[in-house]
């Protein structure tokens, strides 16, 4: 095959294609347009699901250690091989060592955002915030792309989400927060969902009553963009109610014992289960929170007695379940916080840091064992080109099937692309 490129990066066989398609009045753009549409058709994630270490987890701390740096630096761990060759991460992430052929690790991401609140809002949409504009989150933007099975929701979020994740895209696409985190051999009971004694007959006659409050009051459901939106969520809430698949992907107590024994107790372990059975049922995305990562103070003994372990297993558990069920290469995981901590150690702690942290891509197609990026000797910055927060969000986007630069009008009437400055990293798509 000859993959001889011109200086614009087109190659000899696109090259002549393009001259062929001009001739039926077809442009260059024309032609790019809908390469890009075709790579976006081919994805192979069909679910997603993203992992928030919400506080800012210390990169230098997990799977961006520097043995090398002076000791104020490089801290109390020492890394570990895994099971790809040239790959360590640190020794209480025993586990991920094991399956660290399933994600790759982008070391050197890099922003300017040190408080959480907008640390967060850029890593969890992609987009750097605006004064003016609140972006919608991934979970959001899945929902609107892929919409729902029906009986079931397109979004949820374990245990809860930012108050206002749907953005500019309104409530109708905002996640179904289950409040609470599950227990292991328990259905998780949801507000709203769980019948909690009330019979299906109780139900059907409470819901013929809302029905007639709809019909009398249904024109001003329709003009305000924010009573309908509640009004479909709330069909889909009663959808859910009346159906036994929606309860029994809800109920750990049904997934079978080899898949149970892959996840510890903690809560977050059976998030992490949760989230495996929602994909399973054919939920689209699903957002799992694990917080207490603002290590000002205690950092080594909250990382090595706490946090790290608990991480270790539910996310190692996440993985080996999604590939036991058949489910890897079809569901996308993004694991990052809002940012990474001080390389050099204040005290007992570290504090806020965005210009260098790590984030984990794995599933969904994406390759799998590898680091990309790289920071300096010191874990300060990135040692040559950053990786940005939007370049995350576009991979991710791809890899689901959805194109970065696909364009939304808000409320007001305004174009906004999904993702407006990221390119897709190369090196992670298959």
């Amino acid at each position: 095959m000859n993959k001889t490129q011109y200086c614009d990066g087109i190659n000899r066989r696109d090259f002549l294609r393009v001259g062929a398609m001009a001739g039926i009045g077809l442009s260059l753009s024309n032609y790019l347009s809908m390469a890009n549409a075709a790579e976006v058709a081919a994805a192979k994630g069909k679910a997603g699901i993203f992992i928030r270490l919400a506080g800012g987890p210390s990169h230098i701390d997990t799977f961006d250690m520097k043995p090398a740096a002076p000791d104020e630096y490089r801290g109390d761990f020492k890394p570990i091989k895994t099971n790809v060759a040239g790959i360590e991460i640190c020794e209480h992430l025993p586990r991920l060592a094991t399956v660290a052929d399933k994600f790759s690790i982008l070391r050197g991401v890099s922003h300017t955002l040190a408080a959480h609140e907008l640390g967060s809002l850029y890593m969890n949409t992609g987009n750097k915030p605006l004064p003016s504009l609140l972006f919608p989150c991934y979970g959001s933007v899945v929902a609107r792309e892929k919409g729902s099975i029906p009986e079931m929701p397109p979004f949820v979020a374990i245990p809860n989400f930012d108050n206002a994740a749907a953005g500019y895209l309104g409530v109708e696409y905002g996640p179904l927060e289950v409040g609470s985190e599950p227990k292991k051999g328990q259905a998780l009971k949801i507000r709203g969902l769980t019948l909690n004694g009330v019979t299906l007959e109780e139900v059907e006659r409470r819901h013929d009553l809302v029905k007639r409050f709809d019909t009398a009051f249904g024109s001003i459901s329709q003009e305000d963009r924010l009573l309908s939106g509640m009004d479909k969520f709330g069909q889909k809430a009663y959808a859910m109610m009346r159906s036994n698949k929606a309860r029994e992907a809800f109920d750990l107590s049904r997934e079978s014992a080899s898949i149970t024994a892959m996840f510890g107790e903690e809560g977050f372990q059976q998030s992490c289960l949760l989230a495996v059975r929602l994909v399973e049922s054919g939920i689209k995305f699903v957002t799992v929170s694990l917080g207490g990562w603002d290590t000002h103070y205690d950092n080594f003994n909250a990382l090595k007695t706490k946090l790290l372990p608990n991480l270790d297993g539910g996310l190692a558990g996440l993985f080996c379940a999604l590939e036991a069920k058949g489910l890897y290469s079809s569901t996308g995981v993004f694991v990052t916080g809002e940012f990474g901590r001080t390389p050099k150690v204040k005290g007992t702690g570290r504090d806020h840091y965005p210009r260098s942290m790590f984030c984990l891509l794995g599933g969904g197609g994406l390759k799998g064992g590898q680091i990309i990026g790289e920071s300096d000797a010191r874990a300060e910055q990135p040692k040559d080109k950053a990786i940005t927060p939007d370049d995350v969000a576009a991979t991710f986007y791809k890899t689901l099937g959805i194109d970065p630069t696909k364009e939304y009008h808000t409320p007001g009437g305004r174009p906004v692309m999904i993702t407006r400055y990221g390119t897709p990293i190369p090196e992670l798509l298959a």
